[in-house]
Parts: structure tokens; C-alpha cells; sequence
């Protein structure tokens, strides 16, 4: 399970949730992604059983990549414990996810979309946030391709 090595501070604020993804938000690595719709905490053991999912689908063809990272602990009082003493033990880690972060990518010459998108339904519903699947649309960039060999065309007209 994820967590990370080393923390500068063993604690954290549970802090607030609020506004949409500034960061991540955009598919950097493959073709298909899962985005999130909702704000929520996603647990190491969610990401994980969300990968598992995925991986056994796709049959370890193809490539996962996972954009979120849960480096926030969450601590936890022992039960039937008074009221006071300080603050508890972390006992898990969160990622916080905001509208718009992309939680995780596929891609891969035997990745259909088909594929993609069954396996990226299977990984939903081990999610806590409610989320949708989105591609990279090959006529996107068919016509991007075609716009800079047209930008190229007419940079060599003008130097004509």
C-alpha cells in the first residue's frame, strides 16, 4: 500500500475541502482516465484495490498510471478512551481529491477504449468519490498534428 517514507510532521489538520482541481487536471501520461466529480479523502487501501481492479481486468497488458498519492495521515483515539489527553495516533493515510483531479490513467497499443472503459468502472465503485471516465480524442489530435504542419507551411511562405 501507498504511504510515503519520511513526513516532516507525524500530524495533520483535517482541513477543509474547497474549490476544484488546480493541479492535475488534465491527462499528462495515457489515453483514457478516470476524473473525479466530487470532493472526498481516498484511502491507500482504496487506491490500491482500485489498481488491483484495474490490473486484473486489463489482464497486465497496457499501463496504469496512478496521479494521486495519499500523503495525509488520518488519526485515530483508541476506543471507549476519555475525553482529552491530546490527539491520537495516525492510523491511515488520504489523498484529498478535489472536482477535476485525474486519479488514474490508461494507456497502451492493446488498450481499447472498450477495454478502458470497463476496467476504469470496476475501479469506480471502489472509490468513495463519485467520478467519470474521459478520453484523449483521436480527431483532437489528428487536427492539432494537421495545424502545425499548416503553421510550418505558412512560416515557409512567408520566408519565401
Amino acid at each position: 500500500m501507498l504511504s510515503p517514507k519520511r513526513t516532516k510532521f507525524r500530524k495533520q489538520h483535517r482541513g477543509r475541502m474547497r474549490g476544484v482541481a488546480s493541479k492535475g487536471n488534465t491527462i499528462a501520461f495515457g489515453q483514457f482516465a478516470l476524473q473525479a466529480q466530487d470532493c472526498g479523502w481516498v484511502t491507500a487501501r482504496q487506491i490500491e484495490a482500485s489498481r488491483r481492479a484495474m490490473t486484473r481486468y486489463i489482464k497486465r497488458g497496457g499501463q496504469i498510471w496512478i496521479r494521486i498519492f495519499p500523503d495525509k495521515p488520518v488519526t485515530m483515539r483508541p476506543a471507549e478512551t476519555r475525553m482529552g489527553s491530546g490527539k491520537g495516533n495516525p492510523e491511515f493515510w488520504v489523498a484529498v481529491v478535489k472536482p477535476g483531479r485525474i486519479l488514474f490513467e490508461m494507456g497502451g497499443e492493446d488498450i481499447t477504449e472498450e477495454i478502458a472503459k470497463e476496467a476504469m468502472r470496476l475501479a469506480q465503485y471502489k472509490l468513495p468519490v463519485k467520478t467519470k471516465f474521459i478520453s484523449i480524442d483521436k480527431n483532437l489530435e489528428d487536427s492539432s498534428q494537421e495545424n502545425t504542419k499548416n503553421s510550418k507551411k505558412s512560416q515557409e511562405e512567408v520566408k519565401k
